[in-house]
C-alpha cells in the first residue's frame, strides 16, 4: 500500500484539494462536522481505484479529481446512514456522527455529503461520471434491502447472497473503475470493461470482509457481529448445505433469537470452521480474482496496472 501511495501521492493530494473543496459549508455546525469526516475518512481505496483506472487507459485530469471526490462523497454518505440504521457508534475505531451529534444531524449530514456530491458532477458537466454513480446508489439501496428481506425469512442461497453483495459492495468499486476510466477516455466500452473487474474486484473484497467475523483480528467491528445481526453470509451458507439436519436447525434457531448467548455465537463459528466453509469461501475470492486480472490484461501494461493489481492484491490480504 505505501508504494501504490507514493505512486499516486500528487494525484491524491489533488484529489484532496478536490474533496475538501466539495464539502466546505457556510453553516458552522456542517463545517465542524465535515472537518471531523475529513480527519477520520478511511484508507481511501475506492478514490485510488479510480485515479488507477483513469492512469490505466490515459493522463488523468480534473474531472478525475472530481469523479474520485464524488464517490468519496457517496460513499461517506451511505456510511454516515448506515450508522444510524445499525445504531452503531464507532466507524474505523473513532466514533460515528450519530455518536457524537444524534440521529437527526447523521441523517442530514449524509443528504448534504449525497448532495453535494450529485452537485459537482452537474456543476461541471459530468453527467456521464454521474449517470454511472448514480447507477451505483441505485444498486446499493435495493442490495440492502434485498438482504433486509432475506434474513427476515432466512432462505438465502448463494445466488442471492451475489446478488446482494453485486448490489452491496460491487456496484461502488465497479463504478469507481468505470468512472475512473471515462474521466480519461470518454470510451464507453473501455469504462464497460472496467466496471465489470471492479464488479469482480468488489464481490471478492466483500467475501474478505465476510470471512474477518470468523476470525479473532481486530478489524473495526465486533468478531461474530453478522451473526448477531442474521446476516447470512458466504461461508455459513455453505455450511447450511452441507451440515447435518439437526446442525442446520440448530444454527437456524440461534439465528432466530434475537439476544444471541457468547456462546451461540462461538458455536456457529466453530461449526462454520470445521464444514469447510471459511475455505470454500477463501477459494470463491480468489476466483473471483483471478476473472478480474484476466479483464485486466485486455489492457497494454503499464506502471498503472501493475499497482492496479497490487491494490487488488491487497483488498484481499488485507487484516483489517
Amino acid at each position: 500500500m505505501r508504494e501504490i501511495k507514493s505512486y499516486l501521492s500528487q494525484d491524491l493530494i489533488a484529489f484532496e484539494k478536490t474533496f475538501n473543496e466539495a464539502v466546505q459549508s457556510h453553516v458552522s455546525l456542517l463545517d465542524k462536522i465535515m472537518k471531523y469526516i475529513v480527519k477520520t475518512k478511511g484508507k481511501q481505496l475506492r478514490p485510488m481505484f479510480v485515479i488507477l483506472s483513469a492512469k490505466l487507459c490515459g493522463p488523468v485530469n480534473e474531472r478525475t479529481y472530481r469523479a474520485a471526490s464524488l464517490i468519496e462523497l457517496l460513499h461517506t454518505a451511505t456510511l454516515v446512514h448506515d450508522d444510524v440504521v445499525d445504531d452503531a457508534n464507532k466507524r474505523r475505531s473513532f466514533f460515528s456522527i450519530n455518536a457524537l451529534w444524534k440521529n437527526k444531524i447523521a441523517v442530514l449530514v449524509g443528504d448534504y455529503l449525497l448532495s453535494k456530491g450529485l452537485l459537482l458532477s452537474l456543476n461541471n458537466k459530468d453527467f456521464k461520471i454521474l449517470e454511472i454513480l448514480a447507477t451505483a446508489v441505485k444498486e446499493m439501496s435495493e442490495g440492502e434491502l434485498l438482504q433486509i428481506e432475506k434474513a427476515r425469512k432466512l432462505d438465502i442461497t448463494e445466488e442471492i447472497y451475489f446478488e446482494i453483495i453485486h448490489g452491496k459492495t460491487a456496484s461502488l468499486i465497479s463504478s469507481a473503475c468505470g468512472a475512473g476510466t471515462f474521466s480519461s477516455t470518454d470510451d464507453e466500452a473501455k469504462s464497460d470493461i472496467m466496471k465489470q473487474f471492479g464488479q469482480k474486484v468488489g464481490i471478492a473484497f466483500q467475501i474478505k470482509d465476510d470471512l474477518f467475523d470468523y476470525g479473532k483480528a481486530d478489524v473495526g467491528k465486533p468478531t461474530g457481529n453478522d451473526i448477531k445481526e442474521k446476516k447470512m453470509t458466504l461461508p455459513l451458507i455453505y455450511t447450511l448445505n452441507k451440515c447435518s439436519k439437526e446442525v442446520k436447525n440448530k444454527i437456524i434457531q440461534i439465528f432466530k433469537n434475537p439476544n444471541k448467548k457468547k456462546s451461540e455465537v462461538s458455536y456457529v463459528i466453530q461449526t462454520v470452521i470445521e464444514h469447510g466453509g471459511i475455505a470454500y469461501a477463501e477459494t470463491k475470492m480468489l476466483g473471483f480474482i483471478d476473472e478480474a486480472f484476466e479483464l485486466l490484461n485486455k489492457f497494454p501494461d503499464n506502471e498503472a496496472k501493475v499497482h492496479l493489481k497490487n491494490l487488488v492484491n491487497y483488498s484481499v490480504e488485507r487484516k483489517y
